[in-house]
């Protein structure tokens, strides 16, 4: 297991973080996974024996059984809470009131204070906004998060799910007003959906922010169970619950350049699509996620897979985005100013 920093910080994570969407099973998550604690204690302690200091939780997940997971399963385990970067998130609806939903600086107040509780810590290492939120000033959301580090209750915060223009907006706001900035972006990102490329790649790069990858295998698509022959198992994730969306016939392109290259190494398809991501050099870790051990155990080998450069313009070719103004007019005008 390989460590990268965060962002432009000195805090080193893990290559793979374990995320826990499937942990619990209460509302919409129910279509994600159904684990209760034994399960989670297993995956949970697989995870740490593997290298894994990482975990990435929400408030939403499960209606916050999730975090009550995580945070229980540390203390079966006997982990030392300081050993680990515990990230969870804000923003999704945790009530039926007006004011339970949202980045206004009481949903965040009294969510990461939910967050702590549930979690049963004193802090949250990375707390990040779940998404952005249209009604509430940047300002209000921002001076909010700052004065959660300031307590000590948060290290550091990021964002997930933003627009290039939103991140550096916000980015822009914290420089020239001296709050906290985000040090990540937790954002959707896989070899069948390269759309984070245009835009918010040469952003993170440019500004030094982390990329965390959430859904690597495009919602179990290229978990290898998903072909043209085979459109998936009755009872799995594709058949119930069809997100993220993806490109069906492009993505089965790029299922048939992943296998024959999955055999000749001796792997599966599912780990030479997280080893494509890991090889990325815009990113920080690869979020998984596992129903079971054996899917777990699957994802952890990923990071032993090698890929050559033939290997990595071969995947490059069958995957790569059709281009688009102003990305191709920038391309065509930078030929004289080439350092």
């Amino acid at each position: 297991m390989k460590y990268n920093l965060l962002g432009n910080t000195g805090l080193k994570v893990s290559e793979l973080c374990l995320g826990t969407m499937t942990f619990g099973g209460k509302g919409w998550a129910q279509a994600i996974g159904t684990l209760g604690q034994e399960q989670v204690d297993e995956l949970m302690k697989r995870s740490i024996d593997a290298g894994i200091n990482f975990i990435d939780t929400a408030n939403v997940y499960s209606e916050g059984w999730s975090e009550e997971l995580t945070g229980q399963s540390f203390r079966n385990l006997g982990i030392d809470r300081h050993d680990l970067v515990l990230a969870t998130k804000v923003r999704g609806k945790m009530g039926e009131g007006p004011n339970q939903v949202g980045l206004t600086r009481k949903h965040i107040m009294d969510q990461a204070e939910a967050s702590l509780k549930r979690l049963n810590t004193d802090y949250i290492d990375l707390y990040q906004i779940h998404s952005y939120d249209p009604l509430t000033p940047l300002e209000e959301t921002l001076r909010a998060l700052d004065d959660l580090v300031r307590s000590g209750k948060v290290r550091y915060i990021g964002a997930s799910n933003l627009a290039a223009w939103q991140l550096m907006k916000a980015l822009s706001y914290s420089t020239y007003n001296h709050v906290e900035k985000f040090v990540s972006l937790q954002a959707y990102y896989t070899i069948a959906g390269r759309d984070l490329e245009r835009e918010l790649v040469p952003l993170l790069q440019d500004q030094k922010v982390g990329l965390m990858v959430w859904s690597p295998l495009a919602g179990g698509f290229l978990s290898g169970k998903y072909t043209r022959e085979n459109q998936g198992e009755e009872g799995s994730r594709r058949t119930g619950f069809d997100f993220p969306p993806v490109d069906k016939e492009k993505a089965y392109d790029i299922i048939d350049a992943l296998q024959p290259l999955a055999e000749a190494k001796g792997v599966t398809v599912a780990q030479v699509a997280l080893a494509w991501l890991l090889h990325q050099p815009v990113v920080t870790s690869v979020i998984i996620g596992a129903k079971k051990m054996d899917q777990l155990e699957d994802n952890l080998k990923a990071v032993d897979v090698q890929l050559t450069p033939e290997d990595l313009q071969k995947l490059d070719e069958v995957s790569k985005l059709t281009p688009e103004y102003p990305g191709w007019m920038l391309d065509f005008t930078k030929g004289d100013r080439q350092a």
